[in-house]
């Protein structure tokens, strides 16, 4: 008991404001700055409502103490008998400033949120110096009286005991489901919102918090001076509070109260040295801001503890002696037909179409899954489910209800859940949290901010059902960011269940996994299958094949196929889709006439060399031992399903994605752990997918940009691409996608290269334009080695010299370009769809 008071940060509260009380009584000196320190720790405390547990960052949290000051100071002089009336006048009057001026500026987030508090901050500063009437406008209010309590001492202790319950307050609320879910939007909004909460709500309600809590600091400001001024609302101070909460470290609890100390004591002695202090005070807040990011809290505890946030208590809820099974089938549902429906339902981004009339039903109960190669449009169907992106066109039904236009916290509440393709969590949460926080969504309980989080036992309960069903249990007190992959994706499965959703969007959660890993998700989705229904994004097609119950196929954005697995297996438009179609002979012949020239590579020199290499994002694991070689005048194929990691082999390869182990060697020397601009100054460049042109500039811009000696000439590139001539100075984003594909191409030509990645080079485009660009690439060869790759084998088969082909990060068959355009048998196993029903049917059956 003792030891878990000392540990309680409120003592520590009372025991360092109690010392420089106890300091400023017996030396009867320094009690005004005492008491100013009381003052700005409450202000500070009440700031770190939005800063610390909301993640909310704003400039302008002066408007809040001035109005407070203004307030109470007219309010004594004017309006009522006493101090105490005036303060509670001043925390009203300032939260109802609060609710308005939050309305507002909650529209915008980030940067243009901080900025947008600020210019309140200066316009409530210019109302205050110019309204002389009613502000006394350049010499503020005087004379403010103190009635009650006018004995310095005294106020003091007032002061000091509205400070301690204050924290009290909101240390207490910090842990209650409310304050807890402030927490989850700091560390994930995107997620928050889709487990149901309305963020723009919590966060008025957090903004409204922190105006109430600086209105009574500013409040008692004016009591303490006696006075009203409008130096309090001026852009010069409006970041006082700011910096002292950074000084002090605004993940932690006492932050505001070291970062106050600091700041006030500081000013005070270097401003008796020096006129302008800041010369000296500015390289104390660099050093600190560059060797301690948590500030003086966070530099504790690295040199004499673990670092962790302490805005609330560490631990969780003891484990129960016997945990619940999880049990799907209690939750609310529809028996039979569907539960999900959409109705030419259609989706573009200007001029890019993604979605084309879709029509889709999904059963309230089984395991579909939608395929299509990469820019099927997908995701982009997901997001429209799930209420981020708003159709272009139809409708969306769930349960016989439409709601195309309702939102993502709203669907979620009404039982659609949805994890993510890169996954989204709370990070600096425990496993428990997350699961918790997702749980509390739907209860009445989510608004409590009065009661401990984890009193509610139903919600205990129900979170160490899902940790145990998904086998992280054991884990459920590490942070999140302390996970491995693949345990965070069973976890985002967990938080995914606990909204109690009946149909469970399920984006790639197999990506970047282990297959020890994939199989255990695999497993509990197939479970989960027969009492929800489920929706599923997923690469792997052999796993989909095996697993599923309904395919649903896209391609460019059209619904091209939808059935049974062994009907979307041999269904000509789906393979196809997966596996091209020719656009005439080209191996070694002609394209457009045109000769291909294939060097005798064989014997010439490898100029780049991948051996064992290891490596993904952030934790995954997407690339397993690849080996590959491109030698000299070569043009390779990096072939594969969508999702198999041909696109993080040529971010490994440009640098820009983690390498766990192996080695990547060009012209001999290693490139690992060079920046990405050192690689491309030693002669490996990139068209990348999706172009990533600068769409505000026009062609002759973007290509002026990139130019370095020794690379082509404008006029050799308008030889190349004569049609680039003629828009040379049409902006990019004003270009079709075949134009933009040739920009893409012509600014890698600008500098001089030795070797070319091509990522995806005939995505989105016609076959006309395709026959173009794959001209322009076939002169590309005479220029440098080329590692191209493309999901339309037919396309680029003719034109390589090698291939490879990745299945799940490996590589699964590497040799000659021609043997594998000859093989379609291999070419339907690794890259298309199985077309055996024998073999789906037996794959089912093991799952």
């Amino acid at each position: 008991m003792i030891r878990a008071a000392l540990k309680n940060p409120i003592l520590m509260l009372v025991v360092v404001l109690g010392g420089l009380t106890a300091y400023a009584f017996v030396t009867d000196a320094h009690l005004s700055i005492v008491t100013e320190i009381v003052i700005y720790v409450l202000y500070a405390a009440g700031l770190n409502i939005m800063l610390g547990y909301t993640g909310l960052v704003p400039f302008g949290a002066s408007v809040f103490f001035g109005t407070g000051t203004y307030i109470a100071a007219i309010a004594a002089l004017r309006y009522v008998g006493n101090e105490v009336e005036a303060l509670l006048l001043a925390v009203l009057l300032t939260a109802l400033v609060a609710v308005v001026l939050g309305a507002v500026v909650l529209l915008r987030r980030g940067l243009y949120f901080s900025l947008l508090t600020l210019a309140c901050s200066q316009i409530a500063f210019e109302i205050a110096f110019k309204w002389t009437d009613v502000t006394g406008g350049e010499n503020g209010l005087q004379d403010v009286p103190r009635v009650l309590i006018r004995d310095p001492r005294a106020f003091h202790l007032l002061c000091l005991g509205i400070a301690v319950s204050v924290l009290w307050g909101i240390w207490r609320f910090g842990h209650s489901p409310l304050g807890r879910t402030f927490q989850a939007l700091r560390e994930n909004e995107t997620r928050a919102r889709s487990l149901g909460y309305n963020v723009y709500g919590l966060k008025l309600c957090s903004f409204v918090m922190s105006g109430a809590v600086i209105g009574l600091a500013g409040g008692l400001l004016a009591f303490l001076v006696q006075g009203a001024y409008a130096n309090n609302l001026s852009w010069q101070h409006a970041g006082d509070a700011l910096l002292a909460n950074v000084l002090g470290g605004v993940h932690h609890f006492l932050g505001p109260l070291w970062g106050v100390i600091t700041f006030l004591l500081l000013q005070d002695a270097l401003s008796s040295i020096i006129e302008n202090w800041w010369l000296l005070f500015a390289p104390i807040v660099m050093m600190l801001a560059l060797f301690s990011p948590q500030g003086l809290h966070g530099l504790y505890q690295r040199l004499f503890g673990r670092q962790r946030h302490t805005l609330v208590k560490d631990g969780i809820p003891p484990r129960p002696a016997t945990i619940r099974p999880y049990d799907p089938g209690s939750f609310d549902g529809v028996a039979t037909g569907p539960i999900l429906e959409v109705r030419r339902l259609s989706r573009n981004f200007g001029a890019v179409v993604t979605a084309r009339e879709i029509d889709l039903q999904i059963k309230s109960r089984g395991l579909h899954s939608l395929i299509g190669p990469n820019g099927a449009g997908k995701t982009t169907f997901f997001n429209m489910l799930s209420g981020v992106l708003s159709p272009s066109g139809g409708r969306i039904f769930f349960e016989g209800r439409d709601i195309t236009r309702t939102s993502v916290h709203q669907r979620a509440r009404m039982g659609i859940g949805r994890s993510f393709q890169i996954v989204r969590i709370f990070p600096q949460l425990s496993a428990y949290e997350n699961v918790r926080i997702a749980a509390q969504a739907g209860a009445s309980s989510r608004f409590v901010f009065w009661k401990d989080a984890y009193g509610f036992d139903d919600l205990n309960q129900h979170t160490w059902t899902l940790l145990d069903t998904v086998g992280l249990a054991d884990r459920a007190d590490t942070l999140c960011e302390n996970l491995a992959h693949g345990e965070q994706r069973l976890l985002e499965i967990a938080v995914t269940l606990a909204t109690r959703s009946k149909v469970l969007l399920l984006d790639e959660p197999l990506a970047g996994l282990a297959e020890h890993d994939r199989q255990i998700i695999t497993d509990l989705i197939v479970r989960l299958s027969k009492e929800h229904a489920v929706f599923l994004v997923e690469h792997d097609i052999d796993r989909v094949l095996a697993i599923s119950d309904r395919i649903t196929v896209l391609h460019n954005g059209r619904l091209i196929a939808d059935g049974a697995p062994a009907e979307i297996a041999r269904d000509p438009a789906v393979i196809a889709a997966y596996l091209g179609k020719r656009h005439g002979a080209r191996r070694a012949g002609a394209v457009a006439g045109q000769a291909v020239p294939v060097p005798a590579t064989a014997v010439s020199a490898p100029i780049l060399l991948l051996s064992d290499l290891t490596g993904g994002y952030a934790g995954s694991r997407i690339l397993n031992g690849v080996d590959l070689e491109v030698r000299e005048g070569e043009v390779v194929a990096i072939l594969g399903r969508n999702g198999v990691g041909k696109t993080t082999m040529l971010r490994a390869i440009l640098g820009s994605c983690d390498v766990n182990a192996g080695d990547i060697r060009f012209d001999g020397q290693s490139l690992l752990g060079m920046p990405s601009h050192e690689i491309n100054r030693r002669g490996v460049s990139i068209v990348p997918e999706g172009r990533r042109l600068f769409p505000n500039l026009t062609v002759a811009e973007n290509l002026r940009l990139a130019v370095r000696p020794g690379g082509a000439s404008v006029e050799e590139i308008f030889g190349l691409f004569p049609r680039l001539r003629e828009r040379r100075d049409t902006k990019a984003q004003n270009l079709s996608g075949g134009e933009r594909q040739m920009v893409a191409i012509a600014r890698v030509l600008m500098a001089p290269s030795r070797l070319i990645l091509l990522d995806e080079p005939f995505e989105g485009l016609a076959p006309a334009v395709v026959d173009d660009i794959m001209a322009a690439i076939i002169k590309l060869r005479e220029r440098a080695s080329l590692v191209i790759v493309e999901h339309d084998a037919s396309a680029i088969l003719d034109m390589a010299d090698r291939a490879y082909v990745l299945v799940n990060g490996r590589v699964v068959f590497e040799g000659a370009a021609a043997t594998l355009a000859a093989d379609h048998a291999l070419q339907a196993k690794y890259l298309g769809i199985a077309h055996e029903e024998a073999d789906i049917a037996q794959s089912r059956a093991r799952n």
